[in-house]
């Protein structure tokens, strides 16, 4: 089973592939208003998540190490990974 999560930020939406997360927590020393470790210790997003600037948000997603979250544009073009 997939566990994904999605969420629209900065006029971006932003996935996160649970099941493919290490839980680095690369992301959230980047984006810490965005995101947070569950219970499990995989990356979610927080309950309040807040806009910020599109492209901290954009490195906060290319910085981990397994590809677990990925970006698209609000075209819906993906841009992270990529």
């Amino acid at each position: 089973m997939v566990d994904i999560e999605e969420h629209i930020l900065s006029g971006l939406t932003i996935r996160i592939e649970r099941d493919v997360c290490i839980g680095s927590k690369n992301c959230i020393h980047l984006a810490p208003e965005v995101f947070e470790l569950g219970a499990d210790q995989i990356v979610t997003f927080l309950d309040d998540a807040e806009d910020i600037e599109a492209d901290r948000l954009v490195e906060a997603c290319r910085v981990c190490p397994v590809d677990a979250l990925v970006a698209f544009d609000e075209s819906g073009e993906q841009i992270v990974p990529g």
